[in-house]
C-alpha cells in the first residue's frame, strides 16, 4: 500500500490554495487553472476520495534543501509586508520581472513544494502522482525566476535522490526551457533532464548543444511547431533517450504553453501530445510524478490536465462532455480577448482535434544532435 492507495493507483495531489490565491488581476497567472482540472475531474466522477490527497506546506527545513536560508527569510517578509526593499529586490529579483509580490506568495509555493515532495514520498515503493500544482521550474537557490519563487520540481527529484534512486528522468514540455532544473543538476549524472521548449523565447536558454555536464538533451522548437513533429521527436529521440537511461523514476512537467491557443508562447500543438505522454510514460519506470507547469489559457490548460489525470487512471475520454463538466469549463472567467467568446469545443470536450502538418528539416536535425552522443554512465 502506498499512502492509502493500492499500489498502481494513481493519486492526485491539489490545495484549495489555487482557487483562492492569485498573483494579481493583471498578471498572466491570475487564471486559475488547478481548480479546473481538479473540478473537471470530480465532476466526471475521476476523482474518489481515496485518490485525493492535500499537499502540506513544505517547512523551512525542507525548502533549504535547495533555496537559501536568506532567500527564504527575503520570501517570507515580502509575504508578510507586501513590501520589498530595495536590496531584496536586487538580490532575489522579488516584485520585478513578473515575480509578483501578492498575499500567498510565501504560501503558494511552498504548498506547491510540499505537494511534490509528498509525491515523492507517496511514489518510494513504486506509483504515479499527478499533482498538477506543481512545475515552478525556473526558481534558483537564491532567486525567483519567471513567476517561478520556489523550484518544487527540484524539491521532488532531490527527495528521489535522498530515497536512493540514481537513475530519474525529468523531462519538461513547457514552452519555456526548463533552466533551473537543468542548472541544479548539472553535476548529477544520475538526473537526466529533457527538455522541449520553444526557441528563442525566455529564458533564452536550452540551445540544442547544451548538455549541462553531460547529462541534459535539449529540443529548441521552431515556432508554429506542430502535432506531426512533435510525435516525430517523442519517436525516434525523447523515449529513445529515457529506454537508454533505464530509470527508476521519470518526473514529466507537463506545461501547457505549447498549446496552440496559449497567449505567452508560438507552437501549434494540441493536447493530444500531453495525452500521448501520459500513456507512455508509466510503462517505462516503476515510479511517475506529472506536474503541472506553465498553462495561461484556463480552458485548455484545466482540459489538458484533466485529461492526463483520466489517461493515467485509464479513463475513457468522452467525445463530448456531460453536463458537470461543461457546467465546469462554462463557470471559467478569463479576461484577455480570447475569453470573450472562446470557442464551442472549450467547453463541451477534453480531447483536442489534432493538430498535424508538414515536418520540417529542423526537426530530424534536432534528433541527430541528440543522439549523436552517449549518455553519462
Amino acid at each position: 500500500m502506498i499512502g492509502g492507495q493500492a499500489a498502481g493507483a494513481p493519486v492526485y495531489i491539489g490545495s484549495e490554495i489555487y482557487r483562492r490565491s492569485s498573483y494579481g488581476p493583471k498578471h498572466p497567472l491570475a487564471v486559475q487553472r488547478v481548480p479546473v482540472c481538479t473540478d473537471l475531474c470530480r465532476g466526471l466522477g475521476w476523482l474518489p476520495a481515496a485518490s485525493y490527497h492535500n499537499a502540506p506546506m513544505a517547512t523551512d527545513a525542507a525548502l533549504a534543501r535547495f533555496h537559501t536560508q536568506a532567500y527564504l527569510a527575503a520570501l517570507r517578509r515580502a509575504e508578510a509586508t507586501q513590501s520589498v526593499p530595495p536590496e531584496d529586490r536586487a538580490r532575489h529579483r522579488l516584485g520585478v520581472e513578473g515575480n509578483a509580490i501578492y498575499p500567498d506568495m510565501y504560501r503558494r509555493p511552498a504548498i506547491s513544494a510540499g505537494g511534490v515532495m509528498l509525491a515523492a514520498a507517496l511514489t518510494a515503493s513504486g506509483g504515479i502522482a499527478h499533482c498538477p500544482g506543481g512545475g515552478t521550474h525556473h526558481g534558483q537557490p537564491d532567486r525567483a525566476a519567471g513567476f517561478c519563487f520556489l523550484n518544487d520540481p527540484v524539491l521532488g527529484l532531490l527527495a528521489w535522490r535522498d530515497q536512493g534512486l540514481d537513475r530519474i528522468v525529468y523531462l519538461d514540455i513547457d514552452a519555456h526551457h526548463g533552466d533551473g532544473v537543468q542548472d541544479a543538476f548539472a553535476d548529477d549524472p544520475a538526473v537526466l533532464t529533457i527538455s522541449l521548449h520553444e526557441s528563442g523565447r525566455w529564458p533564452f536558454t536550452g540551445a540544442a548543444s547544451d548538455r549541462a555536464g553531460g547529462a541534459a538533451r535539449n529540443f529548441p522548437l521552431p515556432r508554429e511547431t506542430n502535432d506531426s513533429e512533435y510525435l516525430f521527436l517523442l519517436e525516434h529521440a525523447v523515449l529513445p533517450l529515457i529506454r537508454a537511461h533505464l530509470p527508476q523514476a521519470i518526473m514529466l512537467q507537463a506545461g501547457a504553453d505549447g498549446l496552440a491557443e496559449d497567449p505567452l508562447a508560438r507552437l501549434s500543438l494540441s493536447n493530444n501530445i500531453h495525452i500521448a505522454l501520459a500513456a507512455a510514460l508509466p510503462a517505462l519506470a516503476p515510479r511517475l510524478i506529472v506536474l503541472g507547469g506553465g498553462g495561461y489559457n484556463p480552458w485548455t490548460t484545466g482540459r489538458s490536465w484533466a485529461a492526463i489525470w483520466a489517461t493515467l487512471n485509464g479513463f475513457p475520454i468522452p467525445d463530448r462532455l456531460p453536463p458537470a463538466g461543461e457546467a465546469v469549463l462554462r463557470a471559467v472567467r478569463y479576461d484577455r480577448a480570447a475569453g470573450r467568446s472562446p470557442p464551442a469545443h472549450w467547453f463541451t470536450t477534453l480531447r483536442d482535434a489534432p493538430r498535424p502538418g508538414p515536418i520540417r528539416a529542423d526537426i530530424p536535425r534536432l534528433v541527430d544532435l541528440a543522439l549523436k552522443e552517449r549518455l553519462p554512465a
